[in-house]
């Protein structure tokens, strides 16, 4: 008999992202973002890899990247409503963890694999946030498939990637639900 934990089984099903653009300032310290880093870090990793890292962008290193990212946005010809949105990323939440796709040699496990654990710490990252009572958002966007925003501001090297940008603060507004899949349409009972 299983032993049920009813009040994360009520959190899973009420779980609700929140819009980057409406977290305020204000979030984890770092004790506080220490322990959403460690929930995110009890994902699945496929053979104890460990086939992501962590970059924590917060204080003067926000102001970086936004400029970074405006240099880039102009290198690569973004229009100008897309630089701004993308340069304004950097400002939401009080924190953003970059999760790096960071895929280890192996022969047992795929590279697809490592890449799907990342994206589980991307997801664990959030709802740990969530759960400590923050706004969080998993954004990707024009940086994130950069090579030289991706080297130069996270430190990326050949094979790695990000697999989101973490954003997390304080809520300013309770979002809406919204319309969910129908399970019928996608589920097949064999």
């Amino acid at each position: 008999m299983p032993d049920p934990c009813p009040a994360a089984m009520e959190f899973l099903l009420s779980r609700r992202s929140r819009s980057a653009k409406t977290l305020g300032v204000g979030g984890p310290d770092r004790a506080g973002l220490e322990r959403i880093l460690t929930a995110a870090a009890r994902s699945p990793d496929h053979g104890k890899l460990e086939p992501w890292r962590f970059v924590v962008i917060e204080g003067a290193a926000r102001g970086k990247a936004a400029a970074v990212t405006l240099d880039r946005a102009t290198a690569l010809g973004l229009d100008e409503s897309r630089t701004a949105k993308t340069v304004a990323a950097f400002g939401q939440g009080d924190v953003i963890v970059a999760v790096i796709s960071s895929p280890k040699p192996s022969d047992k496990i795929p590279l697809w694999e490592q890449q799907l654990s990342a994206g589980a710490v991307c997801l664990a990252m959030v709802n740990a946030a969530l759960a400590s009572g923050w706004g969080a958002n998993w954004l990707t966007g024009p940086m994130a498939y950069d090579p030289v925003f991706r080297r130069e501001m996270l430190g990326c090297v050949e094979g790695e990637v990000v697999a989101g940008f973490i954003h997390i603060g304080t809520e300013t507004v309770v979002p809406l639900d919204r319309p969910r899949p129908d399970l019928t349409a996608l589920t097949t009972w064999a």
